[in-house]
């Protein structure tokens, strides 16, 4: 009976302590989870670095990247592996759009050696040139945030598009990021690499926001 009495009792107190026992590692689990996602956003910039090695492949690199921080995010398994899955599906069409895109980067620099060069009107045609060029950057990763396998390029990077124009505060922040990238890489090189993560993110970001209004 005795031993019965202070079985109950000692249940009693360790039911008492649960709550409290509960409560620390919360707070801990929620640091720890942040600074995993940082961490990840700074491997995921690694992985999409060397997926764009090849030039053409940088839409598809940072579709893959933005997939796999979605995953992240919604607390679903996923690594290197199903990142490099999802690199080999985007990078099918995907190339296209990476050609496109250096495709406009070699007429604005066109553009910009006729202002060198002095003719009439260089410098509209260039400055036009260079909006236009941040613009199409900007759709780009707009179009790679929210990428699924079998997804059509062209319609992503249209939608992208008009998502780009009707939603200023999103697009701003994108610039942002792509110019700290920039500036990453004039003063730091190797810094730039791990901050591609961080753009992405912010791209995952920017679309999530959009949908959630």
């Amino acid at each position: 009976m005795a031993f019965r009495t202070e079985a109950i009792r000692t249940r009693a107190r360790q039911a008492r302590k649960a709550p409290f026992k509960a409560r620390k590692p919360a707070h801990e689990s929620v640091l720890a989870e942040r600074f995993g996602l940082f961490a990840e956003c700074l491997l995921t910039g690694v992985w999409i670095a060397v997926a764009a090695l090849p030039l053409v492949t940088y839409p598809a690199a940072f579709a893959a990247g933005a997939r796999h921080l979605r995953r992240r995010i919604a607390h679903e398994g996923g690594g290197l592996r199903e990142f490099a899955a999802d690199f080999r599906h985007a990078v099918r069409r995907g190339w296209l759009a990476g050609l496109a895109g250096w495709a406009a980067v070699a007429v604005v620099w066109v553009d910009v050696q006729a202002v060198r060069a002095g003719l009439p009107g260089g410098r509209l045609v260039a400055a036009i040139g260079i909006f236009a060029l941040i613009g199409l950057a900007v759709a780009g990763l707009r179009a790679a945030a929210v990428w699924e396998p079998g997804a059509s390029w062209r319609a992503l990077l249209a939608t992208a598009g008009r998502r780009t124009v009707l939603d200023p505060a999103g697009s701003f922040l994108l610039v942002g990021g792509m110019a700290l990238v920039a500036g990453s890489a004039w003063v730091t090189p190797p810094l730039a690499v791990p901050v591609l993560g961080a753009v992405a993110a912010a791209a995952v970001a920017v679309e999530e926001r959009l949908r959630r209004r």
